[in-house]
């Protein structure tokens, strides 16, 4: 008699050992309700939908096939794991928020979580990395990383790829593939070769094969020429992928929605004695049709959206992001600049840059998640007469420092960056801040940085940046401005400060740098503070004459909640000090740490760095 299946309260899960013992329609019922939860999750906090849709019975087959947390589950980026904490007893409930379970792989949240990403294409790397730590040890478990398509064509996945594949350490890749064209071997041939080649039986008898002919020379030989023939054979008759000329057994392609095809694959990958790569195919976005129907990534990545419409709920009415203004600041610029060239690095939809794209095609490219490519792509191309437009996050911005200094700035190219998500960044948490730019950037000569407070500020710089200055990055944060464009033209000297107000006295200079600088012009008039604003604009190099205006303050204030210390605040400390000023310098900026996550006000909050806490600050010493 069948067995009534049961239903899991996914609430109620404190571990994933009961997976073994599901059939397949509870199974079925249990990948459901996870879909169900994750849209529900991501409809009132965010997060990343289309991507955990995809994977939940890759990932629920893989706990069923493999003993975590002895084996090990890296999971490249980590933003796909929500099936794999709900597996291991997190609630989804107030994802991202402070002091609740985090969007990505947390070494602090459990046991499970045996390493942290938030950028692409580690995963390969740490994997191989733990398998050597696990043979030196003379540890036995398996050592399984999880890389999507778009991770795997980064150039530090092939270069972990091709050290993966000449050593002896086992490691299991599963390729999670669901919009990429890979080599697929076919035909019966191919199959039956591809599965002998990985099952226990076959690779024992091999190894036993080879330890008995190579006891003689003349078995050595008859042994040479018999592994030649069937290197023939195979050659001839199967495919060969380029994971394979790599060194890795490959398994595939697997429906990676059919739990039971993923766990006969896992089993071959168990028993082969080197390296495999298991290549996966899912439908992104699977359980939630607009998800499913999306071809250009607006699901990838959500904000708090309606389930029944599909539509985002508008929490900033009359608002429109940063990035959507330089979004529309861009397609003015292309249209007015025909030599210029516009670079994303996979961030096309989160810039908000589609309709540059389709405005202009022939002027835009998407090299994925390749930012080294990215800038010296650029760099070379200012080299004959272009000018690139380079759209990045600050956060993968480092990843191409020495494509930057090397290859652009060295060189002396001219080329505009624009800076998205700089400063606190709220939910994505440690990984994402956008705070140490300014910081490295300093070090780089011939590299200039902004950051505007106002929109009319934005434009003034963006058109600044096309008159040949070099590279001229322009920083704007995580946050909103007035969805009305029309702007006010603003007198914005090339390289120079704004003195938004002189005080009559020269008690106080309290120096406020991008979009926070109107906060505390507001306070200051609200609560009648006469002291000297200044809206830096040019955060480096900086010019003398601006900081010789200082030097008879007694006191000068530092207000950056857009970067660390090490950067604009440093920077204007030892200009003050060069300048032989002898007042008192109070620099408030974010703290050199890795800044959890939380909202972006709470984060202020924490690190003292809320507009009426400057405020406060100033008042206090004006008494």
């Amino acid at each position: 008699m069948k067995k009534e299946p049961q239903h899991i309260d996914i609430s109620k899960i404190k571990d994933p050992t009961f997976l073994k013992s599901l059939n397949e329609d509870e199974l079925e019922m249990l990948c459901a309700d996870i879909r169900t939860e994750i849209i529900k999750e991501t409809s009132l906090y965010g997060g990343h939908l289309s991507s955990n849709l995809g994977t939940v019975e890759l990932t629920v087959a893989l706990y069923r096939s493999f003993n975590f947390p002895k084996d090990k589950l890296i999971f490249d980026v980590g933003h796909q794991c929500y099936t794999h904490k709900i597996l291991t007893g997190r609630s989804l409930a107030h994802l991202n928020e402070k002091n609740c379970v985090s969007g990505f792989e947390k070494m602090s949240e459990s046991p499970y979580d045996c390493y942290e990403a938030g950028h692409s294409s580690t995963s390969l790397s740490a994997a191989e990395a733990f398998a050597m730590a696990r043979d030196q040890k003379g540890e036995k478990y398996d050592v399984v990383a999880l890389i999507g398509d778009a991770s795997i064509v980064n150039g530090l996945s092939f270069e972990a790829l091709n050290s993966i594949g000449s050593r002896p350490n086992k490691v299991i890749v599963v390729l999670n593939d669901n919009d990429m064209s890979i080599g697929r071997p076919s035909g019966g041939l191919g199959k039956f070769f591809r599965t002998i080649s990985t099952g226990r039986a076959y690779n024992h008898f091999k190894a036993g094969y080879r330890r008995v002919m190579y006891r003689t020379v003349l078995g050595k030989k008859l042994y040479s020429f018999s592994y030649a023939i069937k290197s023939a054979i195979k050659q001839k008759l199967v495919p060969v992928t380029m994971f394979d000329n790599m060194g890795l057994t490959y398994i595939g392609p697997i429906d990676g929605h059919n739990i039971h095809a993923l766990e006969r694959a896992f089993k071959r990958a168990r028993n082969t004695t080197k390296s495999v790569l298991i290549h996966t195919y899912t439908t992104k976005g699977k359980g939630y049709p607009y998800a499913e129907k999306d071809t250009n990534g607006y699901w990838h990545g959500v904000t708090p959206f309606d389930i029944e419409t599909g539509q985002p709920k508008n929490l900033h009415p009359g608002l429109i992001s940063w990035s959507h203004y330089f979004s529309d600041l861009t397609n003015e610029i292309m249209s007015k600049y025909q030599n210029s060239e516009l670079i994303v690095p996979a961030t096309q939809k989160g810039s908000g840059l589609e309709q540059a794209f389709q405005l202009y095609p022939s002027r835009c490219i998407d090299v994925g998640i390749a930012e080294e490519h990215a800038l010296t792509l650029a760099g070379a191309m200012s080299l004959q007469g272009i000018h690139p437009i380079v759209a990045i996050y600050s956060t993968f911005l480092q990843r191409a420092y020495d494509e930057l200094s090397h290859d652009c700035a060295r060189m002396g190219a001219n080329m505009t960056i624009l800076i998205d998500r700089a400063g606190l960044v709220g939910s994505n948490g440690e990984t994402h801040q956008g705070i140490y730019d300014e910081a490295y950037l300093k070090s780089i000569p011939h590299v200039i940085v902004t950051m505007p407070a106002t929109q009319s500020e934005a434009k003034a710089l963006y058109y600044q940046s096309f008159d040949n200055h070099g590279i001229v990055c322009i920083r704007y944060p995580r946050d909103f401005v007035s969805s009305e464009h029309d702007v006010l033209p603003v007198d914005m000297p090339f390289g120079r400060w704004r003195f938004l107000h002189k005080a009559a006295k020269k008690n106080v200079a309290l120096i406020a740098v991008g979009p926070n600088s109107g906060e505390i012009e507001k306070g200051l008039i609200a609560q009648n503070i006469d002291v000297t604003l200044i809206n830096p604009v040019y955060l480096n190099p900086i010019d003398p004459n601006d900081i010789a205006e200082l030097l008879n303050y007694e006191h000068v204030f530092i207000y950056d909640a857009y970067g660390t210390k090490e950067g604009f605040g440093s920077t204007v400390e030892s200009a003050l000090l060069e300048a032989g000023y002898k007042g008192k310098v109070h620099c408030h900026c974010v703290p050199n740490e890795f800044i959890k996550h939380a909202t972006i006000k709470q984060q202020e909050d924490a690190s003292g760095l809320l507009p009426e806490q400057i405020l406060s600050l100033v008042k206090a010493v004006l008494k």
